[in-house]
């Protein structure tokens, strides 16, 4: 069910989904975004003014960021294994992230096109910190598409 026209999508309820399956633990997700180059067509119009058109070109491929708390879970870490020893093949996946309403239905789909990750980061370990370990998975992906 689509939100009514004066409402607006809250931020903290949305999971990311790697064949098929469902990771709820996230806690961000930073640099979504879908962008494409600028052609610049410089040309002369009939009357000897100078004009700059700009058109659209190819997409760009993209880069996100996803974070989430430390666990056993390892599923990270075998996925950027695949990537570092060139097993693109095992690697490269299609996933989504998923943003919900607050019952919890899903609203917005942004799907990410042959992503694979590209670093693997854990916060800082301090002795005497009592704030809650996180790793960071850069992932760049070759496209994508909202559903």
């Amino acid at each position: 069910m689509p939100l009514p026209d004066l409402d607006s999508s809250v931020g903290h309820s949305f999971g990311l989904e790697f064949d098929s399956v469902l990771i709820r633990q996230i806690t961000e997700v930073s640099g979504l975004k879908m962008e494409q180059d600028v052609i610049e067509l410089k040309q002369n119009t009939a009357d000897g003014k100078y004009a700059i058109k700009k058109l659209p070109g190819r997409p760009k491929a993209g880069e996100v960021t996803v974070t989430r708390g430390l666990t056993e879970d390892n599923s990270f870490e075998k996925w950027i294994k695949d990537s570092r020893f060139g097993k693109m093949n095992n690697a490269r996946r299609h996933g989504t992230i998923i943003v919900f309403d607050y019952e919890g239905i899903p609203i917005k789909r942004y799907k990410l096109v042959n992503a694979w990750p590209k670093s693997l980061e854990i916060s800082t370990l301090k002795a005497g910190d009592t704030s809650v370990l996180t790793e960071k998975l850069a992932i760049t992906y070759e496209s994508m598409e909202v559903e």
